[in-house]
Protein backbone atom coordinates (compact mmCIF):
# COMPACT_ATOMS: atom_id res chain seq x y z
CA UNK A 1 0.00 0.00 0.00
CA UNK A 2 1.25 3.20 -0.91
CA UNK A 3 1.01 6.63 1.47
CA UNK A 4 -2.00 8.01 1.06
CA UNK A 5 -1.86 11.42 -1.03
CA UNK A 6 -3.58 13.98 0.96
CA UNK A 7 -4.57 17.81 0.26
CA UNK A 8 -2.08 20.07 1.49
CA UNK A 9 -2.81 22.17 4.39
CA UNK A 10 -2.41 20.44 6.92
CA UNK A 11 -1.86 22.43 10.90
CA UNK A 12 2.14 22.16 11.56
CA UNK A 13 1.34 20.54 15.30
CA UNK A 14 1.05 17.23 16.89
CA UNK A 15 -1.36 17.08 19.68
CA UNK A 16 -1.69 14.06 21.04
CA UNK A 17 -0.60 12.40 24.45
CA UNK A 18 -0.82 8.63 24.28
CA UNK A 19 0.23 5.94 21.87
CA UNK A 20 -2.36 3.52 21.44
CA UNK A 21 -1.89 0.07 19.93
CA UNK A 22 -4.47 -2.63 18.69
CA UNK A 23 -3.14 -6.33 19.05
CA UNK A 24 -4.76 -8.80 17.56
CA UNK A 25 -3.67 -12.22 15.63
CA UNK A 26 -3.01 -12.44 12.14
CA UNK A 27 -6.41 -12.56 9.85
CA UNK A 28 -8.24 -10.42 12.40
CA UNK A 29 -8.95 -7.59 11.07
CA UNK A 30 -6.34 -5.42 11.43
CA UNK A 31 -5.45 -4.02 9.09
CA UNK A 32 -9.63 -3.32 7.62
CA UNK A 33 -9.95 -1.48 10.77
CA UNK A 34 -6.87 0.71 9.62
CA UNK A 35 -8.13 1.19 6.55
CA UNK A 36 -11.89 2.51 7.65
CA UNK A 37 -10.13 5.02 10.38
CA UNK A 38 -8.40 6.11 7.57
CA UNK A 39 -11.18 6.17 5.01
CA UNK A 40 -9.62 3.64 2.80
CA UNK A 41 -12.84 2.04 3.21
CA UNK A 42 -16.28 2.44 4.93
CA UNK A 43 -17.80 0.58 7.38
CA UNK A 44 -20.85 -1.59 7.34
CA UNK A 45 -22.45 0.17 10.08
CA UNK A 46 -21.15 1.84 13.54
CA UNK A 47 -19.03 5.04 13.92
CA UNK A 48 -15.44 5.69 13.99
CA UNK A 49 -13.89 9.26 15.07
CA UNK A 50 -10.34 9.84 13.87
CA UNK A 51 -8.93 13.44 16.17
CA UNK A 52 -12.21 13.73 17.29
CA UNK A 53 -13.84 13.90 13.08
CA UNK A 54 -16.20 11.29 11.46
CA UNK A 55 -14.34 9.22 9.11
CA UNK A 56 -17.68 8.78 6.72
CA UNK A 57 -19.14 12.34 6.91
CA UNK A 58 -15.27 14.55 7.04
CA UNK A 59 -13.12 12.17 5.13
CA UNK A 60 -11.01 15.08 3.87
CA UNK A 61 -10.95 16.62 7.03
CA UNK A 62 -9.37 13.49 8.21
CA UNK A 63 -7.28 13.25 5.58
CA UNK A 64 -5.42 16.25 6.40
CA UNK A 65 -5.21 15.18 9.89
CA UNK A 66 -3.29 11.88 9.64
CA UNK A 67 -0.63 10.03 8.29
CA UNK A 68 -0.42 6.34 7.26
CA UNK A 69 2.37 3.39 6.91
CA UNK A 70 0.94 0.57 5.42
CA UNK A 71 2.35 -2.95 5.85
CA UNK A 72 3.68 -3.11 2.64
CA UNK A 73 6.30 -0.66 1.18
CA UNK A 74 4.70 2.18 0.24
CA UNK A 75 7.86 3.73 -1.60
CA UNK A 76 9.21 4.17 -5.04
CA UNK A 77 12.01 1.45 -5.28
CA UNK A 78 13.35 3.24 -8.55
CA UNK A 79 13.61 6.30 -6.76
CA UNK A 80 16.10 7.85 -4.39
CA UNK A 81 15.24 8.27 -0.78
CA UNK A 82 15.65 11.86 -1.32
CA UNK A 83 13.25 11.90 -4.17
CA UNK A 84 10.78 9.72 -2.37
CA UNK A 85 10.47 12.41 0.38
CA UNK A 86 10.60 15.21 -2.41
CA UNK A 87 7.83 13.50 -4.51
CA UNK A 88 5.37 12.94 -0.80
CA UNK A 89 6.22 16.98 0.22
CA UNK A 90 5.19 18.36 -3.01
CA UNK A 91 1.99 16.40 -3.03
CA UNK A 92 1.37 18.35 0.31
CA UNK A 93 1.91 21.45 -1.18
CA UNK A 94 5.34 22.27 0.51
CA UNK A 95 7.56 23.76 -1.91
CA UNK A 96 11.43 25.83 -1.71
CA UNK A 97 13.10 26.16 0.92
CA UNK A 98 10.23 24.63 3.37
CA UNK A 99 10.26 21.40 1.32
CA UNK A 100 13.81 21.13 1.21
CA UNK A 101 14.34 21.62 4.87
CA UNK A 102 11.57 19.29 5.81
CA UNK A 103 13.37 16.62 3.63
CA UNK A 104 16.75 17.19 4.88
CA UNK A 105 15.33 16.85 8.41
CA UNK A 106 13.49 13.80 7.97
CA UNK A 107 16.38 12.20 6.28
CA UNK A 108 18.89 12.96 9.36
CA UNK A 109 16.54 11.87 11.57
CA UNK A 110 15.84 8.46 10.08
CA UNK A 111 19.39 7.80 9.78
CA UNK A 112 19.39 8.06 6.37
CA UNK A 113 21.38 11.25 5.04
CA UNK A 114 24.23 8.85 3.79
CA UNK A 115 21.98 7.10 1.96
CA UNK A 116 19.85 9.75 0.18
CA UNK A 117 21.20 9.42 -3.01
CA UNK A 118 20.97 5.73 -3.41
CA UNK A 119 17.84 4.38 -4.85
CA UNK A 120 15.33 2.83 -2.64
CA UNK A 121 15.35 -0.90 -3.82
CA UNK A 122 18.60 -1.32 -3.04
CA UNK A 123 18.22 -0.24 0.78
CA UNK A 124 17.96 -3.40 3.93
CA UNK A 125 14.60 -3.83 4.71
CA UNK A 126 14.83 -1.93 8.14
CA UNK A 127 15.93 1.39 6.20
CA UNK A 128 13.01 0.85 3.48
CA UNK A 129 11.18 0.66 6.81
CA UNK A 130 12.08 3.96 8.07
CA UNK A 131 11.88 5.80 4.34
CA UNK A 132 7.97 4.12 4.86
CA UNK A 133 7.93 5.90 8.29
CA UNK A 134 9.60 9.21 7.28
CA UNK A 135 6.88 9.57 4.29
CA UNK A 136 4.20 9.35 7.15
CA UNK A 137 5.34 12.04 8.75
CA UNK A 138 6.40 14.77 6.07
CA UNK A 139 3.22 16.72 6.57
CA UNK A 140 3.51 16.06 10.11
CA UNK A 141 0.25 14.65 11.47
CA UNK A 142 -1.62 14.90 14.32
CA UNK A 143 -2.43 10.93 14.52
CA UNK A 144 -0.10 8.35 12.59
CA UNK A 145 -1.11 4.92 11.39
CA UNK A 146 1.59 2.18 11.82
CA UNK A 147 0.07 -1.11 10.12
CA UNK A 148 2.15 -3.86 11.52
CA UNK A 149 5.87 -1.70 10.88
CA UNK A 150 7.93 -3.74 11.91
CA UNK A 151 6.48 -7.46 10.87
CA UNK A 152 9.80 -9.21 8.54
CA UNK A 153 12.41 -6.71 10.69
CA UNK A 154 15.68 -8.51 11.80
CA UNK A 155 15.58 -8.22 15.78
CA UNK A 156 18.36 -5.21 15.33
CA UNK A 157 16.20 -3.08 13.15
CA UNK A 158 13.47 -3.65 14.93
CA UNK A 159 14.57 -1.93 17.91
CA UNK A 160 15.73 0.58 15.84
CA UNK A 161 11.82 1.55 14.93
CA UNK A 162 10.78 1.11 18.28
CA UNK A 163 13.31 3.53 19.95
CA UNK A 164 11.80 5.99 17.03
CA UNK A 165 7.85 5.52 17.91
CA UNK A 166 8.68 6.06 21.51
CA UNK A 167 10.57 9.11 20.45
CA UNK A 168 7.02 10.57 18.40
CA UNK A 169 4.96 9.62 21.19
CA UNK A 170 7.31 11.19 23.63
CA UNK A 171 9.08 14.11 22.20
CA UNK A 172 6.13 15.13 19.93
CA UNK A 173 3.61 13.98 21.57
CA UNK A 174 1.94 12.40 18.82
CA UNK A 175 -0.56 9.90 18.76
CA UNK A 176 0.24 6.85 17.18
CA UNK A 177 -1.86 3.69 16.25
CA UNK A 178 0.00 0.79 15.84
CA UNK A 179 -1.59 -2.67 14.94
CA UNK A 180 0.94 -5.49 16.24
CA UNK A 181 0.87 -9.18 16.45
CA UNK A 182 4.18 -9.45 18.82
CA UNK A 183 3.17 -9.21 21.91
CA UNK A 184 6.55 -7.70 23.49
CA UNK A 185 6.50 -4.66 21.46
CA UNK A 186 2.59 -4.52 22.42
CA UNK A 187 4.04 -4.55 26.15
CA UNK A 188 6.83 -2.20 25.73
CA UNK A 189 4.93 0.43 23.33
CA UNK A 190 1.59 0.86 24.46
CA UNK A 191 0.58 3.32 27.11
CA UNK A 192 -3.22 2.16 25.93
CA UNK A 193 -3.87 -1.60 24.58
CA UNK A 194 -6.91 -3.26 23.08
CA UNK A 195 -6.80 -6.64 22.69
CA UNK A 196 -9.42 -7.83 19.67
CA UNK A 197 -10.02 -10.95 19.33
CA UNK A 198 -12.49 -12.11 17.01
CA UNK A 199 -13.48 -9.33 15.75
CA UNK A 200 -14.71 -7.80 19.35
CA UNK A 201 -12.34 -5.86 22.21
CA UNK A 202 -12.13 -8.28 25.02
CA UNK A 203 -9.89 -6.61 26.73
CA UNK A 204 -8.86 -2.73 26.99
CA UNK A 205 -6.39 -0.85 29.33
CA UNK A 206 -2.52 -0.39 29.78
CA UNK A 207 -0.15 -3.21 29.51
CA UNK A 208 0.71 -3.23 33.68
CA UNK A 209 -3.24 -2.70 34.48
CA UNK A 210 -3.92 -5.71 32.21
CA UNK A 211 -1.24 -7.75 33.58
CA UNK A 212 -1.90 -6.59 37.42
CA UNK A 213 -5.63 -8.20 37.09
CA UNK A 214 -4.00 -11.37 37.20
CA UNK A 215 -2.57 -11.54 40.86
CA UNK A 216 0.10 -14.78 41.67
CA UNK A 217 2.40 -16.53 39.30
CA UNK A 218 2.05 -17.94 35.67
CA UNK A 219 2.54 -21.87 35.49
CA UNK A 220 4.04 -23.19 32.46
CA UNK A 221 4.44 -26.97 32.21
CA UNK A 222 5.69 -28.55 28.74
CA UNK A 223 5.00 -32.31 28.88
CA UNK A 224 7.19 -34.52 26.95
CA UNK A 225 3.71 -36.03 25.13
CA UNK A 226 0.41 -33.98 24.33
CA UNK A 227 -1.95 -35.09 27.42
CA UNK A 228 -5.45 -35.76 25.68
CA UNK A 229 -6.68 -34.31 28.49
CA UNK A 230 -4.74 -36.11 30.64
CA UNK A 231 -3.29 -33.40 32.38
CA UNK A 232 -6.29 -31.45 33.45
CA UNK A 233 -7.86 -34.44 34.95
CA UNK A 234 -5.07 -35.23 37.21
CA UNK A 235 -4.51 -31.59 38.19
CA UNK A 236 -8.48 -30.74 38.82
CA UNK A 237 -8.97 -30.08 42.37
CA UNK A 238 -5.11 -29.68 42.93
CA UNK A 239 -5.35 -26.87 46.07
CA UNK A 240 -4.07 -23.56 44.91
CA UNK A 241 -4.21 -23.36 41.18
CA UNK A 242 -6.68 -21.82 39.02
CA UNK A 243 -7.61 -20.66 34.64
CA UNK A 244 -5.69 -24.22 34.42
CA UNK A 245 -5.71 -24.72 30.06
CA UNK A 246 -3.93 -27.31 28.13
CA UNK A 247 -2.46 -26.50 24.62
CA UNK A 248 -1.00 -29.43 22.74
CA UNK A 249 1.80 -30.30 25.51
CA UNK A 250 2.01 -27.23 27.14
CA UNK A 251 -0.48 -26.51 30.47
CA UNK A 252 -0.65 -23.45 32.31
CA UNK A 253 -1.92 -22.45 35.64
CA UNK A 254 -2.24 -19.31 37.51
CA UNK A 255 -0.68 -19.91 41.23
CA UNK A 256 -0.45 -17.58 44.26
CA UNK A 257 2.63 -18.70 44.53
CA UNK A 258 3.97 -20.79 41.76
CA UNK A 259 7.00 -21.89 43.63
CA UNK A 260 5.12 -23.41 45.92
CA UNK A 261 3.26 -24.77 43.32
CA UNK A 262 5.41 -26.70 40.92
CA UNK A 263 6.63 -29.74 43.05
CA UNK A 264 2.98 -30.50 44.07
CA UNK A 265 2.13 -29.88 40.24
CA UNK A 266 4.65 -32.19 39.22
CA UNK A 267 4.22 -34.90 41.47
CA UNK A 268 0.11 -35.12 40.21
CA UNK A 269 1.27 -35.08 36.88
CA UNK A 270 3.94 -37.79 37.53
CA UNK A 271 0.86 -39.44 39.55
CA UNK A 272 -1.21 -39.34 36.59
CA UNK A 273 1.76 -41.16 34.21
CA UNK A 274 2.25 -37.68 32.22
CA UNK A 275 6.24 -37.02 31.54
CA UNK A 276 7.24 -33.77 32.04
CA UNK A 277 10.22 -31.97 30.04
CA UNK A 278 10.15 -28.37 31.95
CA UNK A 279 8.17 -26.41 33.80
CA UNK A 280 8.78 -22.93 34.54
CA UNK A 281 7.26 -19.57 36.67
CA UNK A 282 6.53 -16.13 35.48
CA UNK A 283 4.79 -13.04 36.34
CA UNK A 284 1.58 -12.62 34.18
CA UNK A 285 2.36 -11.87 30.85
CA UNK A 286 -0.02 -10.08 27.78
CA UNK A 287 -0.11 -13.66 26.47
CA UNK A 288 -1.48 -15.00 29.89
CA UNK A 289 -4.24 -11.58 29.63
CA UNK A 290 -5.18 -12.41 26.64
CA UNK A 291 -5.85 -16.52 27.82
CA UNK A 292 -8.05 -14.75 29.90
CA UNK A 293 -9.69 -13.21 27.94
CA UNK A 294 -9.97 -14.94 25.09
CA UNK A 295 -10.18 -18.34 26.38
CA UNK A 296 -7.10 -19.28 23.98
CA UNK A 297 -3.05 -18.14 23.99
CA UNK A 298 -2.20 -15.22 21.50
CA UNK A 299 0.18 -18.03 19.43
CA UNK A 300 -3.11 -20.21 19.24
CA UNK A 301 -5.35 -17.69 18.33
CA UNK A 302 -2.75 -16.31 15.36
CA UNK A 303 -3.30 -20.43 14.12
CA UNK A 304 -6.63 -20.41 14.50
CA UNK A 305 -7.04 -16.97 12.36
CA UNK A 306 -4.79 -18.39 9.90
CA UNK A 307 -6.20 -21.31 9.71
CA UNK A 308 -9.86 -19.89 9.03
CA UNK A 309 -8.18 -17.26 6.55
CA UNK A 310 -7.10 -20.68 4.15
Amino acid sequence: MRPVAYPPGVPRRTLARILELLNRPNGAGKSTTVKILTTLSRPDSGEARVAGLDVVRNPERVRRSIGVVGQKHGLDPESTGRENLEMQAEIYGLTGSARRERVEQLLERFGLAEAAGRIAKTYSGGMQRRLDVALGLVQQPKVLFLDEPTTGLDPEARVELWREIERLAGEEEMTILLTTHYLEEADRLAARLAIVDRGRVVAEGTPEQLKSELRGDTVQVELAESSNGNAVAALQGLPGLSGLSVEGRVLRARAENGAAAVPSVLAALEQGGLQVASATVARPSLDDVYLRHAGRSFQQADTDDREEAA
